[in-house]
């Protein structure tokens, strides 16, 4: 099943200078090798197009069950220069978890029920 990522993953955001910093993390532990497939940090640049200018680098944290991505000249210059919106790169977290990944259907409904058990929203 394609599913935006926000369906199996949690996401958080922020910068350092001109790059901005994207973590995210699997809701369950099946989900984290779905997303070490499927979040790649080429898709990364391609869903962040027009915004990011610079390189992707995508780091693995399994024993956390997350990624972490940085995203090399996304702010305009930083959060003392840009005219950017959101020169401090904070929603980029719900920018990422737009993104469409393909999960097997058990998987999303496990991710689904962890959610609903732990009282977390999408």
């Amino acid at each position: 099943m394609k599913v935006q990522l926000r369906e199996v993953a949690f996401a958080r955001s922020g910068d350092k200078g001109d790059t901005a910093n994207v973590g995210v993390i699997a809701m369950t532990d099946s989900v984290y090798p779905i997303l070490v497939k499927e979040v790649r940090a080429d898709r990364v640049k391609e869903h962040f197009r027009g915004v990011c200018r610079g390189e992707v680098e995508r780091f693995e944290l399994p024993n956390l069950g997350a990624l972490n991505f940085l995203l090399h000249e996304s702010l305009g210059g930083g959060g003392t220069v840009s005219l950017m919106l959101d020169a401090q790169g904070k929603t980029f977290s719900t920018a990422m978890l737009r993104l469409e990944v393909e999960v097997p259907d058990e998987v999303v409904e496990e991710a689904r029920a962890a959610r609903a058990r732990d009282g977390r929203s999408a």
